[in-house]
């Protein structure tokens, strides 16, 4: 790989940038994270610096150069089962009791956002199966800035790292080995509606509404105090009075808001809206 140097002013104008369209906050210590994984852009676009890189995404108008820049910057770690602590009082705290509240009339409705490759709300989907729930008494709906976590998200094909929480009898319940990979049942794939949201984007939260139970979890850490209260005001906005919104265990609102109540439920801790 060339070795293109990317100077200081040019990373900050950059930074800046990706600020401005996603509420990303990227610290004056990721800077070599940044020239390291956007090298390999500038190569493929045979450009010999970051400024004109840089004028070729603030002029682009299709959005495939935005995508990939965000694609670039974003780190998509997830898998199948991730803290399964909060995930376990979802199902058998949360959902029995909306679904208890529902009394079989309406769905309750569940929006995991950031959902990177569908780990996420494809593992709920299966744990409410699993609980006898069928997928006509919910609706899930994973969302990501990225156009290109969605499209493998909508393809549903995993690697042994994605699926290595997954327990025994559920993988060879919903999953199909394939050559080294593991490909999702049609029914579970069916059961989550995928779409591009920007979360610090009012107008683009907005086309999700009345929610029971939020996810939004390790998505916190990528902005700075004010993108935090911008999201979680869009979030606030977006669930049912009574709706749930669980972020990451490391996480906290603390200092965020105080619109939610936060409830303490076999030791992990979620915020509702009152």
């Amino acid at each position: 790989m060339l070795n293109i140097p990317l100077a200081d002013a040019t990373f900050r104008d950059l930074r800046d940038y990706i600020y401005e369209k996603s509420g990303i906050f990227i610290s004056d210590n990721k800077k070599y994270l940044i020239e390291n994984r956007l090298s390999r852009i500038l190569q493929e676009k045979d450009l010999k610096c970051f400024e004109d890189y840089l004028k070729i995404i603030k002029c682009c108008t299709n959005g495939n150069d935005l995508n990939r820049l965000f694609d670039a910057v974003t780190t998509n770690e997830t898998y199948f089962y991730r803290e399964p602590q909060q995930l376990e009082v979802f199902v058998g705290d949360i959902a029995k009791k909306l679904f208890e509240q529902k009394k079989g009339a309406k769905t309750i409705k569940i929006w995991s956002a950031a959902c990177s490759t569908g780990e996420e709300p494809y593992t709920l989907s299966i744990m409410l199966a699993e609980k006898g729930f069928s997928p006509s008494q919910f609706e899930i709906y994973g969302s990501d800035l990225s156009e290109g976590v969605l499209s493998s998200a909508q393809k549903a094909v995993y690697n042994s790292y994605s699926i290595r929480n997954i327990p025994e009898t559920c993988l060879k319940k919903y999953f199909a080995p394939e050559g080294q990979n593991y490909t999702l049942s049609p029914v579970i794939r069916k059961s989550v509606k995928f779409q591009k949201i920007n979360l610090i984007d009012d107008k683009n939260v907005r086309s999700l509404r009345n929610m029971d139970v939020i996810f939004c979890r390790n998505v916190l850490i990528y902005f700075d105090v004010k993108s935090k209260q911008k999201v979680v005001s869009h979030l606030y906005d977006c669930l049912n009075p009574g709706g749930y919104l669980i972020i990451g265990s490391s996480e906290s609102l603390h200092s965020i808001t105080r619109a939610f109540r936060p409830n303490v439920l076999n030791k992990v801790i979620t915020y509702q809206k009152v």
